[in-house]
């Protein structure tokens, strides 16, 4: 049973979609931009999880969490890294 997230603002999940897509192609991903969660399977061969598109209920929490963290961690250092470009910029705009 594939998980649905509810995001918290309304029309958000098409752009967090492209968002993954776009991160994890620089990472050098291959990513059908029309199904971009697709992605995790590579990046479970990449690690040797397992993992299929239905009847996961044996793979470990673990495992799991490293196809996941993967995914996530690269898109949150992305995050990071636009925040910081974007205050560098206010901050120099301010002092100017």
């Amino acid at each position: 049973m594939a998980r649905r997230r509810k995001y918290v603002v309304p029309g958000a999940e098409e752009g967090m979609q492209a968002f993954k897509a776009e991160v994890m192609r620089r990472e050098g991903y291959t990513v059908d931009p029309n199904r971009p969660d697709d992605v995790k399977y590579e990046v479970a061969e990449e690690l040797g999880v397992p993992l299929q598109p239905d009847g996961n209920g044996d793979l470990t929490t673990e495992s799991v969490g490293q196809v996941g963290g993967k995914i996530g961690g690269s898109m949150v250092r992305e995050m990071v890294r636009l925040a910081e470009q974007q205050l560098a910029k206010k901050n120099q705009q301010i002092n100017e």
